[in-house]
């Protein structure tokens, strides 16, 4: 787990963007989250003292929005469509073939960091259905060889 003592310089960069106002929160939030992958407790504290708010403040908004992650991400995070078009196409078989693939299930994270799997309720490429992303990366119309070619050897099976 990281802490602010031993990334303390991570976390100065990432301030020196800001000035200090509490319009800033949502974008330093999201800066925060990119480098460190979630939002640990003692830097959103720190961002509350930067920010001149309540810590009480930093905590509602980091767990009011769903972007925002209080435990460690995987490397790579992989959401799986379960919008309608994509669970009529099939996403429910997508799902269990990804679940077999990195021997997690929703919500949890590989033990070597590596992934993290979520499933949504629409990513928005309904016309590709079903679909899934990794990272920024969008993959339509996928099928359980198209999962094995995605992940390729990277994987087990469970």
């Amino acid at each position: 787990m990281i802490t602010l003592v031993e990334d303390r310089e991570k976390l100065n960069e990432i301030l020196s963007h800001y000035s200090g106002h509490k319009e800033e929160l949502i974008p330093v939030l999201q800066e925060v989250q990119e480098k460190y992958r979630y939002l640990p407790a003692d830097v959103m504290l720190e961002i509350a003292r930067f920010l001149h708010v309540p810590a009480s403040t930093v905590f509602g908004v980091s767990t009011f929005y769903a972007q925002f992650k209080l435990t460690p991400s995987g490397k790579h995070v992989v959401r799986v469509c379960r919008g309608t078009a994509c669970h009529v196409k099939g996403s429910p078989r997508i799902l269990r073939e990804v679940v077999n693939r990195l021997g997690i299930k929703p919500g949890q994270t590989t033990g070597d960091w590596e992934y993290t799997l979520d499933t949504v309720a629409c990513i928005g490429a309904c016309a590709l259905a079903p679909n899934m992303t990794i990272d920024d990366e969008t993959y339509g119309q996928v099928t359980a060889r198209k999962v094995a070619e995605v992940f390729g050897d990277r994987t087990r099976r469970g």
